[in-house]
């Protein structure tokens, strides 16, 4: 979920805004849908976030108020809820993850995702008991390191610093949350990358039953996220075929034990090929 343009949707300027929101925006090609995420009540208002929520109420105030001129008394602005979370840790170090985040300019090219990488991996690794992955400057960084990682074609990297975030990304996107389910989607795949199926299927049941809400059964991105948990429990299905299927007799193990793993391997290697032809 990442701007790719502008568009104009006059209807949707009837929605007023709350940080907690009842209702999502999400895209299908250039058709904007609006979709309820939690039971709506009737004569109760539709609301819509217009910012990002993961910002700290006060960030959140000054965007609301330099963007659209008003203040929020939202019951989350009100309590200021999950703040202390958001920036916890060592505040020298998350204003210096902070702008470093914030200095990333959509890299192009291998060469520009190598540095950004290495930006990500220098932070992270100096800031190890000094930010937990709770601090939200520290969670963007995980997860430019982790699209670094895939457009680099670095999976097993992409999939650690994508785990990293799913505690996080439940914490600030409870319920059901679009970016929350795109994230876990994401996970998801990588794991099936690594051949790692019962958690791989898991995974994507979870991010299945946000999507099922915030998306709906008809979008695109739920009918790929359909395909690969399909896949998934093929996959699971096969190998644990391969592995246990009277088809193996006994005294072919025994004389060539190798010859399962062989079989296996083979398997594997197609299961490879569909993965790394996928998009992240």
């Amino acid at each position: 979920m990442q701007d790719v343009g502008v568009g104009l949707y006059p209807s949707m300027s009837l929605l007023n805004h709350s940080c907690d929101p009842n209702c999502v925006i999400v895209f299908e090609g250039y058709q904007l849908l609006l979709r309820s995420v939690r039971e709506i009540q009737i004569g109760e208002e539709l609301t819509i976030s217009y910012i990002e929520s993961l910002m700290p109420t006060s960030e959140r105030q000054k965007q609301l108020m330099r963007q659209y001129c008003f203040e929020c008394d939202c019951l989350l602005c009100q309590n200021q809820e999950k703040d202390v979370e958001k920036l916890a840790g060592d505040q020298r170090a998350w204003k210096e993850v902070r702008d470093a985040v914030n200095e990333v300019k959509y890299p192009k090219s291998k060469e520009d995702w190598e540095q950004v990488l290495a930006r990500c991996q220098n932070l992270l690794s100096s800031n190890v008991g000094r930010l937990p992955d709770t601090n939200i400057y520290q969670l963007k960084m995980l997860d430019c390191a982790m699209d670094a990682c895939i457009n680099l074609e670095s999976w097993e990297e992409a999939l650690y610093y994508g785990r990293r975030t799913l505690e996080p990304y439940s914490l600030y996107y409870p319920g059901f949350h679009p970016l929350r389910a795109v994230q876990l989607m994401r996970v998801g795949k990588l794991q099936y990358s690594q051949d790692m199926f019962p958690q791989a299927l898991e995974t994507l049941k979870q991010a299945y039953n946000i999507m099922k809400v915030t998306h709906g059964p008809d979008h695109s991105l739920m009918q790929a996220l359909m395909e690969i948990k399909e896949q998934c429990v093929v996959s699971k299905s096969l190998i644990h075929c391969f592995l246990t299927s009277s088809k193996f007799p006994n005294v072919l193990n025994e004389i060539f034990p190798p010859c399962q793993y062989i079989c296996r391997a083979l398997y594997l290697f197609f299961l490879h090929f569909i993965c790394y032809n996928t998009e992240y």
